[in-house]
Order: C-alpha cells, then sequence, then structure tokens
C-alpha cells in the first residue's frame, strides 16, 4: 500500500480497493497509525477502537472479494461524533460518565453508513450535550486545532474533535451535529469542508439531542466530493451514491449566480478573513460566476430574537429534565449557565420566538430562490486559544463572535456547506459559506463542486496543518 492512499479522495481509494490496489485493513492500518502519531498532541477521540478498527476492515475485505458491493464509503475510515448511538462503544455526549446502554443503539444515520461498510475506528470529542460552538469541555478538555503549532487553539465545537480527526488522518469523513453552526464551525475553523443539511432532511433518532427542533447530523470531509459521497450514503432518496455524486458535476463557474448581501454577515471580521473570502469571490468571478444582490436582514433579527428567547436551553434543559436530572449536578459550568437561561424562559416566550421565527424564514427562502447559493464568511474571527476562553467573560463573547454566521441558517431553516479559501492573519484557516434555500441540498452541493474547482481543496490551496505528524 502507499504510505500517502488515506491522502487521496475517497473516490481514488475506492477504486484501489476494488483493484487489488490496497485492502480495507491496509487502510485501517494506516488510520491507526496516524492516530498513534497525532492523538497525543491532539485529542480528537474520547473512544478510539483500534482492534475494532481491524476487524471491520477484515470484513470489508471480505465482503468485496465475495463480489458483494456496498458503496463507496466501504472501509473508508469514518469518525461519529460522541453523541451518536455507535453499538460496542460508549456515549457520553460530553459528560463526565457514560449514557445508559440505550444510547448504544444506532439511529438511521449510523444505520447507513454501517450498510455502506464504512469502518469506524472511534467516537471524537462533543462539547457536552452539544451546547457551545467554541469546543472546550471541563470533563475532557479541548481538542487541539492542529493548524497552530506554538499555541493551544480550539478547533470550534460542538463537534469538537470531528475536524481534527480529519486533519490527523486518521478519518476521511466525521459525522457530527449542527444545531446552532456545530458541523460548520469545527469544519472552517480546521480547514475542512461542513455540509449542514435541512432541518428533517434526516432523522436524529438514536443522537443525543440538544434542540430536537433544530438539531440536524451532518458530514465533514476534506473535499467537497467527499461530502456529497457521504451525503449520497446517507440520505435515503439516493440509491445509487457514485451516479448521484456524478450527476452533481460538471457545472462551470460561468453558470453559477451568487448572493451577495451587506447585512449581519460581514461584520466584525477578524483580520485576513473578509479578505480571503472576498478574494475568493473575486477568483469565480474571475472565471464568469455573477453576484446578485440580495437582501438578509432577517439574519439579524433572527439571531436577536432567539438570543433573548434562550430556545435552544430550553429545549436541552426539557430533554435533560425528563430523562437524566441528576446529570444537572455535573455539567460544565458553561453549559449549565447557558442551561440556566433555557431553564428560567417561559412556556410563552418560548412559543412566541419559536413562532416568530416562521416568517423570517418563509422570507429568507424566498430571498434566495433566484440564487445558486448566497456567499458569506462561515466564521468571522480567528479560534481563540483554550487558556483565553477559560475566562468566563471571554468565553461568553467569543460563543457569540464564533456562531454569528452561522446560527442564522439554523434559525431560518436553510442548508448551507463551508470550505476552506485561506488562512487568515494569525495563520488559521478561513471558511466560505454557501448558503441555499431549505431542501435544496442538490443544487448547493453542484454549486460547491464548481466553487471548489476554481478555488482547489485544502490540500491544495491552505497545505497541511503544521502540527500534523505523519
Amino acid at each position: 500500500m502507499s504510505e500517502l492512499m488515506l491522502d487521496r479522495n475517497i473516490r481514488d481509494i475506492a477504486t484501489a480497493l476494488r483493484d487489488g490496489s490496497t485492502s480495507a485493513e491496509a487502510l485501517a492500518e494506516q488510520s491507526i497509525d496516524r492516530h498513534d502519531a497525532n492523538g497525543d498532541a491532539l485529542e480528537a477521540y474520547i473512544h478510539w477502537d483500534s482492534a475494532g478498527a481491524i476487524a471491520q476492515a477484515r470484513a470489508v475485505d471480505a465482503a468485496l472479494k465475495a463480489g458483494y458491493e456496498p458503496g463507496p464509503l466501504a472501509g473508508i475510515p469514518v469518525s461519529l461524533k460522541d453523541l451518536y448511538g455507535v453499538r460496542n462503544m460508549p456515549t457520553y455526549g460530553g459528560g463526565p460518565t457514560e449514557l445508559p446502554g440505550d444510547w448504544r443503539r444506532e439511529g438511521p444515520v449510523t444505520r447507513a453508513l454501517r450498510g455502506a461498510m464504512c469502518v469506524v475506528p472511534g467516537k471524537t470529542h462533543t462539547v457536552e450535550f452539544a451546547f457551545g460552538a467554541v469546543g472546550t469541555n471541563a470533563h475532557w478538555g479541548a481538542p487541539r486545532n492542529p493548524w497552530d503549532a506554538g499555541r493551544h487553539r480550539v478547533s470550534g465545537g460542538s463537534s469538537s474533535g470531528a475536524g481534527v480527526s480529519l486533519c490527523e488522518g486518521s478519518a476521511l469523513i466525521a459525522m457530527g451535529t449542527d444545531t446552532g453552526g456545530s458541523v460548520r464551525i469545527p469544519a472552517s475553523v480546521t480547514g475542512n469542508v461542513g455540509l449542514k443539511v435541512t432541518i428533517g432532511r434526516w432523522s436524529i433518532d438514536g443522537i443525543v439531542p440538544l434542540a430536537p427542533t433544530w438539531d440536524t447530523p451532518g458530514p465533514l470531509a476534506r473535499t467537497v466530493e467527499d461530502a456529497a459521497i457521504a451525503f449520497g450514503t446517507i440520505d435515503p432518496a439516493v440509491d445509487n451514491t457514485l451516479g448521484f455524486v456524478d450527476g452533481l458535476h460538471g457545472r462551470e463557474a460561468s453558470e453559477l449566480c451568487l448572493g451577495m448581501c451587506d447585512e449581519h454577515f460581514w461584520d466584525d471580521c477578524s483580520p485576513g478573513i473578509a479578505e480571503a473570502v472576498r478574494g475568493a469571490i473575486d477568483e469565480l468571478t474571475a472565471k464568469g460566476a455573477r453576484l446578485k444582490k440580495v437582501s438578509m436582514d432577517m439574519a439579524t433579527e433572527a439571531r436577536d430574537s432567539t438570543h433573548r428567547g434562550g430556545i435552544f436551553g430550553a429545549e436541552g434543559w426539557a430533554w435533560l429534565q425528563a430523562g437524566y436530572p441528576e446529570r444537572a449536578a455535573t455539567l460544565d459550568p458553561n453549559i449549565a449557565a447557558r442551561f440556566e437561561v433555557g431553564r428560567a424562559l417561559p412556556a410563552s416566550d418560548y412559543y412566541q420566538a419559536i413562532h416568530g421565527i416562521k416568517p423570517m424564514a418563509a422570507g429568507a427562502n424566498h430571498a434566495l430562490r433566484h440564487v445558486d447559493a448566497l456567499v458569506v464568511p462561515m466564521v468571522n474571527g480567528t479560534p481563540p486559544t483554550a487558556e483565553a476562553v477559560s475566562d468566563d467573560a471571554i468565553y461568553r463573547e467569543q460563543v457569540v463572535k464564533i456562531t454569528r454566521n452561522a446560527h442564522p441558517v439554523n434559525l431560518l431553516e436553510l442548508c448551507a456547506i463551508t470550505l476552506p479559501v485561506g488562512l487568515d492573519a494569525a495563520g488559521m484557516p478561513v471558511g466560505l459559506q454557501l448558503i441555499g434555500r431549505g431542501g435544496t441540498e442538490e443544487r448547493l452541493l453542484s454549486t460547491a463542486l464548481a466553487v471548489e474547482a476554481v478555488l482547489g481543496t485544502s490540500a491544495a490551496r491552505l497545505g497541511r496543518p503544521p502540527l500534523i505528524r505523519r
């Protein structure tokens, strides 16, 4: 096996598995080697199972040898966030102790991945009960962002280990969840691709909830095509994954119409972020992409109304009290403070907040009807150091800042994808976010593939994170 096999894209690896150039067991061994080389420094995983990965890989090799065709994710290492039920693996939900055994039950998303015979080597760190976008955890610590070799910068949350697992090379797909940005934020700040699907597109059964009204599962990947392969594997409407992905290819930049807005998304960017995104947009327009002005004033309105209402915390607290009230006493203090806002929310205020967002969501979807996607910065701030956010006031400031451009997508019932386009003034990855109407993931992925064809993948555009050992 080539030492660089896991650096190739999923389509190429799938071909190599079938022509005998590599084996699933060899891929699993390389995944293990990369985890062993980086795990102590990066802490991407809360649970790692080398023996289980080898056993799964051997089953894939046997199936392929017998002529069974499970699809392009067969043998591909896929990490799952510590919210997903996975048989033979504990689920902590970011808490200090394992949740009851029922949380090892696999839901539809995990079952789809299992049916595709991917290899699950472990479960990645999460913020406790997914209620935080910075990526810290008082019980388990914070995975380290590999793009800063000198300081421990956070990797984004709440899927805090997901993007890190991709960077170290132990996984090629990392499954997270996105309630207010928790797939896209860690993808963006670690130089990866992250897809947020429309609310209700995929089942959240078998995944520890935060706010079921808004929770969505989603993949992080190194390239848009790899993310599209994960989407096609999981989505129940797709019968032929590679046929689906092939159908998304072929659009030229000159065929794209991208929305631009002046409201909300461009404010208060750290040095180098707006510049990197605008530079990427200039590259696209140089290839013929058209820009169209779109008004998105409802983004700020929706975010402000839900911040006042604390609706995520209200739903999360209700779930916690109904099933696991004893967990309130051991909550991470940052998470406990946020749940307290939800706990104190009157039912009438919750009802008004939930129903008040509906017309805003309708307005946002209407505003995007004539563009392929709205293009904006993903995270408008450089990820802070873990030391800085140990201060409660700074932590609260960073939660607000890091979710600013992610949160409205969830509230307004849209779908979105982030892809890396450069480094900011601190040398940290910058993500460009493409936002589409709800239910238009196919169009969004097709647009993102055309954008990536112009801008290049993370490996080509950003290079390798300086902390990663091979």
